[in-house]
């Protein structure tokens, strides 16, 4: 099947979808058909990410990667593209993945980078190249390279993100999750001036408002899945130069971005799928191993930040 949404190019307000599961750990198709409605409903949004870390995918096998798709891209797929994760820890299971969400009717691919990138690959660029055009030559959907922390080891140096750029061309944008604002800043200041630019879609959620004014092409966020309506309303402020009712949202915001991104970092995804059911849009935030259920010291932190945003 060729992509719902051919020539998409990531950018603008795109919400990273949950996975709900019934209390045995199946998956609730159920309710995760009605959580792709209501995200699809939101006015403004541009895509959707699914099978990515937000909706557990560690814990999925790729059968159920490939009926979670079937499932979304029935539900919401003719309305909106959707962003597929690949996450594997070599190139082949990559490239498997990458046909498998190009065959879904996926629209473009975010791809993570394999756990052993974190023992140096660093300093061996060669191996990110190869890995991203292992998944290139499977697919001629938009590639979107996943940019962790410094810290991680899992980063891409910024001359290694270039040459990507240079020598694979379905490499339309990044996430970047990089966490510090001066190399935030340097990536969208050079990959967004290469002659063949690539987007950088922000994902410092804990400081989204900052990181909107650098200039950055979109939000590629789990809390999307929660308040993408909000995201909307201050990607719509900043892109209109209207700081005042930038900072209006912003406060609106941060209780809820104060808590899901508070430590332990793990934990954000499953503190989101509890502020859905206090919201009464999904009816259990059962998550699957490695992630653990919340205790009541955190569910009730979770209902403190819905009470100071405002929703309950």
């Amino acid at each position: 099947m060729a992509a719902r949404f051919p020539g998409y190019v990531p950018a603008g307000v795109i919400p990273a979808a949950l996975m709900p599961f019934n209390e045995d750990l199946s998956i609730d198709e159920t309710s995760l058909r009605r959580h792709m409605r209501d995200l699809a409903a939101v006015r403004g949004i541009s895509a959707l990410c699914v099978n990515g870390v937000s909706q557990e995918v560690p814990g999925l096998t790729l059968d159920e990667q490939r009926r979670a798709l079937d499932l979304m891209a029935d539900e919401v797929g003719d309305r909106i593209p959707l962003m597929h994760g690949v996450y594997a820890h070599g190139p082949l299971d990559a490239a498997q993945i990458a046909r498998q969400a190009e065959a879904g009717g996926a629209s473009c691919l975010l791809v993570f980078p394999p756990a052993v990138f974190a023992r140096g690959a660093a300093m061996l660029p060669q191996m990110t190249l190869g890995h991203y055009k292992a998944i290139a030559d499977a697919t001629d959907l938009p590639l979107i390279v996943f940019q962790y922390e410094t810290a991680t080891g899992m980063a891409h140096p910024l001359d290694t993100l270039v040459r990507l750029a240079e020598e694979v061309p379905s490499v339309k944008a990044i996430k970047d999750r990089s966490n510090n604002p001066v190399e935030h800043e340097r990536n969208i200041r050079v990959l967004q001036s290469l002659p063949r630019p690539v987007n950088v879609l922000t994902t410092h959620s804990a400081w989204l408002m900052p990181s909107l004014t650098l200039g950055c092409k979109g939000i590629l966020s789990g809390s999307g899945s929660v308040h993408a309506d909000l995201h909307v309303a201050l990607w719509e402020a900043v892109q209109a130069g209207d700081l005042a009712a930038a900072r209006t949202i912003n406060d609106s915001i941060h209780p809820l971005s104060s808590c899901f991104y508070s430590a332990p970092m793990l934990d954000m995804h499953t503190r989101m799928k509890e502020a859905l059911v206090l919201l009464g849009r999904l009816p259990s935030s059962r998550v699957r191993l490695p992630w653990v259920d919340l205790g009541d010291a955190e569910r009730q932190r979770v209902r403190q930040a819905l009470v100071s945003a405002g929703l309950i």
